[in-house]
């Protein structure tokens, strides 16, 4: 698999989380009759923070893994851990969200969303630099 087929990989996987979520959202909004805002219902409003948190961690972290895919000398294991990492990490804080209070998926969740940007930020920090040193 080459590296920008990792990246598309992760990326389809996580907009269709993001469709999921939203269509969540979505749903929820008719069976609650809710037209604006979150109608002071605790399960629209998980299902409405579920969908915001994936809208705002996902984004940076394909990001990240699309700009890394095209550097060749990366090796693969980098882009498949921080791209599992983040893909697990948003499916589990999604789920913990929907079960309610703080819990394992929530906090799981953001531990392994934490590690994608982690492993993100240093990797491309890494490749920025020693392609400017000539590495």
């Amino acid at each position: 698999m080459l590296r920008l087929e990792i990246a598309a990989l992760y990326c389809g996987v996580n907009i269709l989380l993001l469709l999921v979520l939203g269509y969540l959202v979505t749903g929820a909004r008719r069976k609650h009759k809710i037209r604006l805002g979150d109608g002071d219902n605790p399960d629209f409003f998980r299902r409405v923070r579920a969908h915001a948190n994936a809208a705002e961690y996902i984004p940076a972290g394909l990001v990240g893994i699309v700009t890394l895919s095209l550097f060749e000398g990366l090796p693969i294991w980098v882009l498949h851990g921080a791209g599992i990492s983040l893909t697990a990490g948003r499916l589990l804080h999604a789920f913990g969200l929907h079960a309610g209070e703080l819990n394992f998926g929530r906090v799981g969740g953001m531990i392994l969303t934490f590690t994608a940007y982690l492993i993100l930020g240093a990797a491309l920090i890494y490749v920025g630099l020693s392609h400017q040193l000539g590495g």
